[in-house]
Protein backbone atom coordinates (compact mmCIF):
# COMPACT_ATOMS: atom_id res chain seq x y z
CA UNK A 1 0.00 0.00 0.00
CA UNK A 2 1.08 3.54 -0.71
CA UNK A 3 -0.30 6.57 1.13
CA UNK A 4 -1.26 9.54 -1.06
CA UNK A 5 -0.79 13.02 0.36
CA UNK A 6 -0.79 16.41 -1.33
CA UNK A 7 -0.79 19.99 -0.09
CA UNK A 8 -3.07 20.85 -3.04
CA UNK A 9 -6.04 19.37 -1.12
CA UNK A 10 -7.07 19.78 2.52
CA UNK A 11 -5.25 17.68 5.07
CA UNK A 12 -7.19 14.89 6.72
CA UNK A 13 -9.17 16.13 9.72
CA UNK A 14 -8.81 12.82 11.53
CA UNK A 15 -6.66 9.69 11.76
CA UNK A 16 -6.82 8.81 8.05
CA UNK A 17 -5.05 9.65 4.80
CA UNK A 18 -6.25 11.54 1.73
CA UNK A 19 -6.05 8.28 -0.14
CA UNK A 20 -4.39 4.91 -0.56
CA UNK A 21 -3.07 3.10 -3.62
CA UNK A 22 -3.28 -0.69 -3.61
CA UNK A 23 -1.95 -2.46 -6.70
CA UNK A 24 -3.33 -0.31 -9.53
CA UNK A 25 -6.32 1.16 -7.68
CA UNK A 26 -6.59 4.46 -5.83
CA UNK A 27 -9.13 4.78 -3.01
CA UNK A 28 -9.80 8.33 -1.89
CA UNK A 29 -11.08 9.39 1.46
CA UNK A 30 -14.25 11.42 1.24
CA UNK A 31 -13.58 14.97 0.17
CA UNK A 32 -15.59 17.82 1.62
CA UNK A 33 -15.61 21.48 0.56
CA UNK A 34 -12.51 22.62 2.39
CA UNK A 35 -9.79 24.56 0.58
CA UNK A 36 -6.24 23.23 0.56
CA UNK A 37 -5.60 25.64 3.44
CA UNK A 38 -8.41 24.05 5.45
CA UNK A 39 -10.93 26.87 5.05
CA UNK A 40 -14.56 25.81 4.76
CA UNK A 41 -16.19 26.91 1.50
CA UNK A 42 -19.58 28.35 2.23
CA UNK A 43 -22.37 28.74 -0.26
CA UNK A 44 -24.94 26.49 -1.81
CA UNK A 45 -24.50 22.82 -2.62
CA UNK A 46 -23.24 23.62 -6.14
CA UNK A 47 -20.44 25.89 -4.87
CA UNK A 48 -19.49 23.23 -2.35
CA UNK A 49 -19.56 20.46 -4.97
CA UNK A 50 -17.15 22.40 -7.21
CA UNK A 51 -14.68 22.63 -4.30
CA UNK A 52 -15.05 18.91 -3.63
CA UNK A 53 -14.13 18.19 -7.26
CA UNK A 54 -11.12 20.52 -7.04
CA UNK A 55 -9.93 18.47 -4.06
CA UNK A 56 -10.60 15.17 -5.81
CA UNK A 57 -8.63 16.31 -8.86
CA UNK A 58 -5.68 17.21 -6.61
CA UNK A 59 -5.54 13.86 -4.81
CA UNK A 60 -6.09 11.95 -8.05
CA UNK A 61 -3.22 13.84 -9.69
CA UNK A 62 -0.95 13.06 -6.74
CA UNK A 63 -1.92 9.40 -7.07
CA UNK A 64 -1.01 9.41 -10.77
CA UNK A 65 -4.62 9.25 -11.89
CA UNK A 66 -7.42 11.58 -13.00
CA UNK A 67 -11.19 11.91 -13.18
CA UNK A 68 -11.05 10.03 -16.49
CA UNK A 69 -9.73 6.98 -14.63
CA UNK A 70 -12.42 6.96 -11.93
CA UNK A 71 -14.37 3.70 -11.89
CA UNK A 72 -16.70 4.35 -8.93
CA UNK A 73 -17.90 7.32 -6.92
CA UNK A 74 -19.92 7.58 -3.76
CA UNK A 75 -21.77 10.85 -3.19
CA UNK A 76 -23.09 11.75 0.24
CA UNK A 77 -25.57 14.62 0.38
CA UNK A 78 -27.25 16.24 3.35
CA UNK A 79 -30.55 16.75 1.51
CA UNK A 80 -31.87 14.57 -1.32
CA UNK A 81 -33.69 17.66 -2.58
CA UNK A 82 -30.22 18.83 -3.73
CA UNK A 83 -29.80 15.73 -5.93
CA UNK A 84 -30.41 17.57 -9.22
CA UNK A 85 -28.14 20.48 -8.25
CA UNK A 86 -25.31 18.10 -7.34
CA UNK A 87 -25.92 16.16 -10.58
CA UNK A 88 -25.60 19.36 -12.61
CA UNK A 89 -22.13 20.06 -11.21
CA UNK A 90 -21.17 16.35 -11.25
CA UNK A 91 -22.01 16.26 -14.97
CA UNK A 92 -19.55 19.09 -15.65
CA UNK A 93 -16.72 16.85 -14.42
CA UNK A 94 -18.07 13.53 -15.73
CA UNK A 95 -19.65 14.59 -19.02
CA UNK A 96 -18.31 11.87 -21.35
CA UNK A 97 -16.78 9.41 -18.89
CA UNK A 98 -19.49 8.19 -16.50
CA UNK A 99 -18.20 6.00 -13.66
CA UNK A 100 -20.46 3.81 -11.56
CA UNK A 101 -21.98 5.79 -8.69
CA UNK A 102 -23.95 5.60 -5.49
CA UNK A 103 -25.65 8.63 -3.96
CA UNK A 104 -27.09 8.62 -0.47
CA UNK A 105 -28.67 11.17 1.83
CA UNK A 106 -27.06 11.24 5.24
CA UNK A 107 -28.13 12.79 8.54
CA UNK A 108 -24.95 14.81 8.94
CA UNK A 109 -21.55 15.32 7.33
CA UNK A 110 -18.25 16.52 8.85
CA UNK A 111 -18.28 20.27 9.57
CA UNK A 112 -21.98 20.28 8.62
CA UNK A 113 -21.17 20.53 4.90
CA UNK A 114 -23.78 19.77 2.25
CA UNK A 115 -21.82 17.24 0.16
CA UNK A 116 -18.96 14.74 0.39
CA UNK A 117 -17.61 12.58 -2.45
CA UNK A 118 -15.15 9.67 -2.52
CA UNK A 119 -13.74 7.88 -5.55
CA UNK A 120 -12.03 4.70 -6.64
CA UNK A 121 -9.79 5.13 -9.69
CA UNK A 122 -7.30 3.24 -11.83
CA UNK A 123 -3.65 4.17 -11.53
CA UNK A 124 -1.56 3.47 -14.61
Amino acid sequence: MKVVSTKEAPAAIGPYSQGIIVNNLFYSSGQIPLTAEGELVTGDVQVQTHQVFKNLQAVLKEAGSSLEEVVKTTVFIKDMNDFSKVNEVYGEYFHTHKPARSCVEVARLPKDVLVEIEVIALVK
